[in-house]
C-alpha cells in the first residue's frame, strides 16, 4: 500500500473506508444482472433469462464465497477485508443486502412477468386454477411418468434425516397417521431428471383473444404436491412445502501432497457429488415455523442462512422458456461475421492460408462479433492438417464438452505433430468436464500438462511451430478468452493472431514455465503472472503520475471483469492525486471507490451490462503520446496478479491499437448499458436523454461487424 501527500494533509490510501467490500461489490453486479430482467425495453423471454442468470449467479457466490466466508468464521479468522469488516460482519451485511433483492425478484416474477407471459400466450398457472380436464391429465401424467421415479422418505426415530443434495428441489411433507392421530414428516426429493414444467397438450392450453396458448403447463411441484396421495395411500395429507439446499462446492485440493493432481481432484469431485456443509436455506414463506426449525436444525443452519420465498423457488430454471420458439420476444439473433482479411481467403486461387495471411500483418478478432469457429478454430484446424506444422501447444482453462478444439488436437496427435495441451483440472466447476476431455487426449498421444503447483493456469494462448524453408517460424494467439466455441457467442472476448519473433520466443518461454523446470524472470514483450505483470502494470501506472506531475498529460482506460487488488487501487487513486484521468470499465466486483475529493477526483467508473457477458480485458496508457495498449487474461486481482498463470500482450500495430481506442470510446460513451459507479457504492444505469439517441455498446459493435463485412 501508499502512503501519499495531498493538499498538505497525509492520506493513508490503506485505509478502509477508501475501499468497497468485494462480496458486497459482487452483490450490486447481480442486482444489475436483475436489473435487466426488470427493465421493460428487454424482450419479455430475455427478462426470464436474466431472472435465471442471476439465481444462478447466487448459487455459485453461496456455494464459494459465502462457502468461504462460513469456513473461515468457524476457523475463528478474524481478519480484515479491505474495506475493514471480519467475515462474520461480511456474512451479517451479505443477508441484510440481499435478502431485500431476493423479495423484489421473486415478487416482480409473480406479479409482472408471469402476467406478461400470458398476454403472450404463455401460461404457467398454478394447479388449483386448473379446470377438471386439465386436472385429470395431469394425474394421468402424474401417473405414468412421475410417480415410478420419486423415493418418499420417511423421517422418525428409526429413519434418520435424509442427506439433501446441493441445490436439489425438495418437499416437505407432513401427514397424519389415522390409526394412531399422529404427524409424520417425511421428505421428497424432486429428480433432475424430471422437466421443471410439465406442459399441457395444447388441445387443454389456455386461450387469450382467441388464439391457442403457445404453452401451458404447471411446476412439477405443484403437480406432485397435489397427487401426494399416491405417494402415502391411507395417510392423510395434512401439509406440503418446497425448500431448497444449497452447498459448499469448492474444491481443496493439496497440491503438494498430491502424487497425482487428476486422481486428487476426482477424489474431491466425488466430495463436492456427495456435498459439504449447507450454507443457505430457500424455503416456501408459509413454511411452519415448527417445521422450518426442525429443517434448520437438522442442516446446522442459522437464521441467517435462511431465505423464505414466496413463490416459486429455483429460478434459475427459467432458461426453460428461452427454448420456446417464439423470436419476437427475443434479442434480434445474431450470426458471427467473418472478419474481410479472413474472408478474402476463401476467394483466391493462389493457394493463400490463414497463416500467410498473419504473415502479412497482425489480426485482432472481437467475438462474438467476429466468428469462431472462422478464425480461431480455422487458425488450429489448418496448423493441424498443414504438412509443415511440427508443434501446437495450447492452454485450456474451459472448453465445450464437445468441443471441436479438442478433436483438432487428437487429429494434429494423429498426423504426428508435436501436441501440447496443458489443461487446467482447477477451473471451478469444470474440473469433471477437463478431466474427460484431459484422458482423450493422453490417449490420442497428446502430451496432456496440468500446470503448476500453487498457481492455477488461466492464460489463453496458442503457440504453433512451423517449418519454412531454412528457419523455424512460430505463430500465436493470445487471448482473453477460453477457447469455447458455446461461450465465444455469449462472451465479449478478443484475441490477437501474430507471428513476431519476440511473440514467438515469449511463447516458447512461458510453455517451458508451464511443462518443464523454467526460472524464467523476464520476458521480451509479454507481460506474464505471477512473474512480472504487476510489476509492469504499476510502473506503466507510475509513467502516467511522472508525466502528470511533469506538466504532461497522464491518462489510463482499463477494461477488466473485476478491480479487487489493494496495491493496484492505491497506486490508481495516487494517480488520481497527480491530475492522471482514469476510467475504468468493470463489468463485475469494483473495490475501487471513485469520486472522492483528494483521493479519487479524476476516477470514474462504468459496468456494461447486456446481451453479452464482458469478459475482454484492454488496458491502454497515454505514455505522452507514445501510447501503450495491451490485452490479455488477467484482472487487477490479487488471484491473477500473484496466484495465476497470466499472459497480456501488447497490440503494436497502430490500425489494431486505433481499433481497440475505438472499443473503449464506444463503451465509454454507452447511455443504454452502462452504469456509473458513485462514490457511496451505489450504481446508477445511464439513460438517454428526451433528444438523444440511445447508444447501445452491443448494438454498436454488431453494426459495426456488419458494416464491415458490407465494405468488404
Amino acid at each position: 500500500m501508499t502512503t501519499a501527500k495531498a493538499a498538505d494533509i497525509n492520506i493513508n490510501l490503506s485505509d478502509s473506508k477508501y475501499y468497497f467490500n468485494r462480496e458486497l461489490s459482487w452483490l450490486e453486479f447481480n442486482r444489475r444482472v436483475l436489473q435487466e430482467a426488470l427493465d421493460e425495453r428487454t424482450p419479455l423471454l430475455e427478462r426470464l433469462k436474466f431472472m435465471a442468470i442471476f439465481s444462478s449467479n447466487l448459487d455459485e457466490f453461496f456455494m464459494v464465497r459465502v462457502a468461504g466466508l462460513k469456513q473461515q468464521v468457524e476457523a475463528g479468522v478474524t481478519k480484515l477485508s479491505l474495506d475493514g469488516r471480519t467475515p462474520a460482519q461480511q456474512l451479517e451485511e451479505i443477508g441484510k443486502v440481499l435478502r431485500p433483492i431476493v423479495m423484489k425478484q421473486h415478487q416482480f416474477f409473480q406479479q409482472v412477468l408471469i402476467p406478461e407471459l400470458a398476454k403472450n400466450n404463455i401460461h404457467i398457472l398454478n394447479y388449483v386454477d386448473l379446470n377438471q380436464e386439465q386436472r385429470t391429465y395431469l394425474r394421468d401424467f402424474f401417473e405414468e411418468h412421475i410417480f415410478p421415479v420419486l423415493t418418499p422418505l420417511a423421517v422418525d426415530p428409526s429413519h434418520p434425516f435424509p442427506y439433501i443434495s446441493n441445490l436439489s428441489l425438495n418437499l416437505a411433507v407432513i401427514v397424519k397417521d389415522p390409526d394412531i392421530e399422529e404427524e409424520l414428516f417425511a421428505r421428497i426429493k424432486i429428480p433432475k431428471v424430471l422437466p421443471r414444467f410439465i406442459p399441457l397438450p395444447e388441445e387443454l392450453g389456455q386461450r387469450a383473444k382467441k388464439q391457442k396458448a403457445v404453452w401451458t403447463g404447471i411446476p412439477i411441484e405443484q403437480l406432485i404436491t397435489h397427487n401426494l396421495e399416491s405417494l402415502f395411500p391411507g395417510m392423510n395429507i395434512q401439509e406440503c412445502y418446497s425448500f431448497r439446499v444449497t452447498r459448499n462446492a469448492d474444491l481443496a485440493v493439496e497440491e503438494d501432497e498430491a502424487d497425482d493432481l487428476l486422481l486428487a481432484i476426482e477424489k474431491e469431485l466425488q466430495k463436492r457429488r456427495m456435498g459439504g456443509s449447507a450454507v443457505r436455506l430457500e424455503i416456501q414463506a408459509s413454511t411452519p415455523k415448527e417445521l422450518r426449525s426442525t429443517i434448520m436444525r437438522e442442516l446446522s443452519l442459522e437464521e441467517n442462512d435462511v431465505y423464505d420465498i414466496d413463490g416459486l423457488l429455483s429460478l434459475g430454471d427459467l432458461m426453460f422458456f428461452m427454448g420456446l420458439p417464439l423470436p419476437s420476444l427475443k434479442d434480434q439473433p445474431w450470426s458471427s461475421v467473418i472478419p474481410s482479411r479472413v474472408e478474402r481467403l476463401q476467394n483466391v486461387e493462389d493457394g493463400q492460408d490463414f497463416l500467410k495471411m498473419i504473415r502479412e500483418g497482425d489480426l485482432l478478432v472481437h467475438h462474438p462479433y467476429h466468428s469462431f469457429s472462422g478464425t480461431v478454430q480455422r487458425f488450429i484446424t489448418e496448423a493441424a492438417r498443414d504438412p509443415k506444422v511440427l508443434a501446437i501447444k495450447m492452454t485450456l482453462y474451459r472448453t465445450s464438452g464437445d468441443s471441436p478444439i479438442i478433436k483438432t488436437l487428437i487429429e494434429a496427435a494423429e498426423n504426428g505433430k508435436q501436441v501440447v495441451a496443458l489443461v487446467e483440472l482447477k477451473a471451478r466447476f469444470d474440473e469433471e468436464n477437463n478431466i474427460i476431455w484431459a484422458r482423450k487426449l493422453e490417449q490420442s498421444g497428446v502430451h496432456v500438462v496440468y500446470g503448476l503447483v500453487g498457481l492455477k493456469t488461466h492464460t489463453k494462448i496458442t503457440l504453433i511451430v512451423r517449418q519454412e524453408d531454412s528457419k523455424i517460424r512460430r505463430y500465436v494467439h493470445i487471448g482473453t478468452g477460453n477457447y469455447n466455441p458455446k461461450t465465444a457467442r455469449l462472451y465479449t472476448d478478443l484475441g490477437l493472431f501474430s507471428c513476431q519473433e519476440d511473440l514467438g520466443a515469449d511463447l516458447t518461454d512461458l510453455f517451458n514455465f508451464l511443462t518443464g523446470y523454467s526460472r524464467q524472470k523476464s520476458y521480451r514483450k509479454m507481460l506474464v503472472a505471477p512473474v512480472n505483470l504487476r510489476d509492469r502494470m504499476i510502473e506503466m501506472i507510475q509513467r502516467e503520475i511522472d508525466h502528470s506531475r511533469n506538466g504532461g498529460k497522464g491518462r489510463i482506460v482499463a477494461k477488466m471483469n473485476s478491480l479487487v487488488d489493494g496495491q493496484v487501487i492505491a497506486t490508481l487513486y495516487e494517480a488520481s492525486q497527480a491530475g492522471v484521468e482514469i476510467d475504468l470499465i468493470i463489468r463485475g466486483i469494483c473495490c475501487l471507490r471513485p469520486g472522492i475529493k483528494g483521493i479519487s477526483d479524476n476516477i470514474r467508473v462504468i459496468s456494461i451490462i447486456g446481451r453479452f457477458l464482458e469478459h475482454s480485458r484492454i488496458f491502454y496508457f497515454h505514455n505522452r503520446g507514445e501510447e501503450e495498449i495491451y490485452i490479455g487474461s488477467a484482472d487487477w486481482m490479487t488471484r491473477n496478479l500473484s496466484r495465476r498463470v497470466e499472459a497480456v500482450a501488447p497490440i503494436e500495430s497502430p490500425n489494431l491499437a486505433k481499433d481497440l481506442q475505438e472499443i473503449l470510446g464506444i463503451m465509454l460513451a454507452d447511455n443504454r448499458q452502462a452504469w456509473e459507479l458513485k462514490s457511496d457504492g451505489t450504481y446508477v444505469q445511464r439513460k438517454p436523454t428526451a433528444d438523444a439517441q440511445a447508444h447501445s455498446t452491443h448494438n454498436t459493435l454488431m453494426d459495426i461487424a456488419k458494416s464491415s463485412v458490407k465494405n468488404s
